[in-house]
């Protein structure tokens, strides 16, 4: 009966998504989304399976390494129904903003081109997830600046940003024919064991191996990043349902490319939430919860076998401690040398007006967490 019906539902599928990178913190939410509507079938693409797999008859998973071009013409080119693609994923094998990058990124996205476009007759749009170091370079000071990022600010010409890339592939792919989105989020919040730069996954981890050894729940970062409104939330669920609302609203379609930064939108500071959160995690925070001197990547080092204890006792999915927590990842933003800030007014005037309270985004995704076994 199972696979009637899941024969019944593909037949009055009128939607074909095809979401590359869909185990990461939005591709798994958009998956999640577009399976529980009606009409709607989704291919799921990543090399390895989420842990937590999405159980839907509208969704299918396919394994495939999209680095190699041969295995993904292989797995894809029978894909002749897609209406909609997402890709939503990137390789990270070379340092940002290098030439490596540059050239293994717009290589993994031209091979998955290569296998769907020439099939494809029903492709109405395609949405394209990069972020807001759209606006910035790590390695021109000039370029740090304190002002509030607009879409259509100017690209930097001195670096190579992958993200450029892959808007000129799609611009010299798709020609004029097919309309395409950019979405722009600032750091993402939301739930999976497959994605490098996982700020809830970070913060978890460190809150209960903080809870285990009776360690204090301290900030460690820059004054400046403590005190002051730095970089912009973006909620898995928000960025996933921006996608959808692009890639469906044909009064947003744009054969050029439209551009929308992809954040919560009120403002906030981790002084300001910190201390729900340890609340939240159930450990003690300090009346002085701030610390300069404070590293994750030096005081977790040595925490992988305290995280293999808590994932036995208290039943959890077997996860590594690196499967959730990038140490270096939450140094880095907790130490971030500039302000990374964008405005919504672009998406707010075309119709896209969903907007989540940061804290109230990372208290959400804590009970996701846990209810997926992933954290106690």
């Amino acid at each position: 009966m199972a696979g009637q019906e899941s024969d019944s539902n593909e037949a009055t599928s009128n939607h074909v998504a095809v979401i590359f990178g869909v185990t990461g913190l939005v591709g798994k939410e958009l998956a999640r989304r577009l399976s529980l509507r009606t009409n709607w079938k989704v291919y799921g693409i990543a090399r390895n399976p989420e842990i937590v797999p999405i159980k839907d008859p509208n969704f299918h998973f396919i394994s495939c390494d999209l680095l190699n071009p041969l295995e993904t013409q292989e797995k894809l080119s029978s894909l002749q129904d897609v209406s909609h693609l997402f890709w939503i994923t990137w390789a990270n094998q070379f340092p940002l903003d290098t030439q490596e990058c540059w050239e293994q990124n717009r290589g993994m996205m031209s091979n998955a081109l290569n296998a769907i476009l020439p099939t494809a007759r029903a492709l109405k749009h395609v949405s394209l997830q990069t972020g807001m170091k759209h606006y910035i370079s790590l390695q021109d000071p000039s370029y740090l600046n304190d002002h509030y990022h607009y879409e259509e600010c100017p690209r930097i010409s001195t670096i190579q940003n992958f993200y450029y890339a892959l808007e000129d592939l799609l611009t010299e792919r798709l020609a004029g024919k097919v309309a395409w989105s950019v979405h722009r989020p600032g750091v993402v919040m939301g739930s999976s064991n497959r994605s490098l730069y996982n700020l809830m996954g970070a913060l978890c981890v460190y809150g209960a191996i903080c809870k285990r050894q009776n360690l204090p729940f301290v900030f460690g970062g820059t004054r400046q990043c403590w005190e002051e409104t730095y970089i912009d939330g973006s909620d898995a669920r928000l960025v996933a349902d921006q996608h959808i609302w692009a890639a469906t609203d044909a009064a947003t379609y744009s054969t050029d490319g439209q551009a929308f930064n992809a954040i919560n939108g009120p403002p906030f500071t981790w002084k300001e939430i910190w201390p729900a959160i340890g609340m939240k995690l159930g450990v003690e925070v300090p009346e002085d919860m701030f610390s300069e001197e404070f590293r994750f990547s030096t005081a977790m080092a040595d925490k992988k076998g305290v995280w293999e204890e808590i994932v036995t006792k208290e039943g959890l999915l077997q996860t590594g401690m690196e499967d959730l927590a990038n140490w270096e990842f939450l140094d880095l933003l907790l130490r971030c040398p500039f302000k990374l800030l964008g405005t919504r007014q672009k998406a707010d005037r075309l119709g896209f007006t969903a907007r989540y309270e940061t804290l109230t985004s990372i208290l959400h995704w804590i009970d996701f967490m846990r209810a997926e076994k992933l954290i106690p």
